[in-house]
């Protein structure tokens, strides 16, 4: 596995060792010691899976207790994944990363507890796995605006009049306002 630094410093793209050959491929999906090794030093509690159709935009979601952190990849499809770093002591706060997940490069973001998560499905339907490492926790969650003036996300959104998104995320609250992670 190959682990490649990102701007943010915690959020960390893993590449998996993928061994093929006529039959197809195998590739580690988790492996605890080496996920440990390369600094992600938690224990998962719960596995997520959603399927979206192209357009969807879901986030920024994050959880003020109870915060999560997420090893996010992609089985089906292409998505725009984005973390916002909510952790208010951090030099990187209200930064955030965005790059593509897919089926075809088969990378794992690691966004640890303290970012917000959001992403944009680019092809006909994706299909994101993540494990968490908390319970979700409805009381607890909280969204940020996916177009907060003050996060400047550059989404690769095509078309503005097709974007599909839920009552809940298009009321989040901005940056300035939210509650953050001391």
């Amino acid at each position: 596995m190959e682990i490649i630094p990102t701007s943010i410093p915690d959020l960390l793209i893993l590449k998996p060792v993928i061994y093929t050959d006529q039959r197809g491929f195998f590739m580690e999906t988790f492996h605890q010691k080496k996920y440990r090794k390369a600094g992600i030093k938690y224990d998962f509690v719960q596995d997520n899976h959603s399927g979206s159709v192209n357009g969807t935009l879901r986030g920024l979601h994050y959880q003020v207790k109870h915060a999560q952190g997420k090893l996010v990849r992609v089985v089906s499809g292409e998505i725009f994944d984005v973390a916002v770093d909510l952790r208010r002591k951090s030099t990187t706060f209200g930064q955030w990363l965005g790059l593509t997940l897919s089926s075809e490069n088969k990378h794992q973001l690691w966004i640890p507890p303290g970012f917000a998560h959001g992403f944009y499905t680019l092809s006909g339907w994706a299909e994101v796995l993540y494990k968490a490492t908390d319970f979700y926790s409805p009381d607890h969650e909280r969204t940020i605006r996916w177009n907060d003036p003050t996060l400047k996300i550059e989404w690769p959104i095509v078309s503005y009049e097709n974007l599909l998104i839920s009552e809940k995320d298009l009321k989040g609250s901005f940056l300035l306002d939210a509650e953050v992670y001391e």
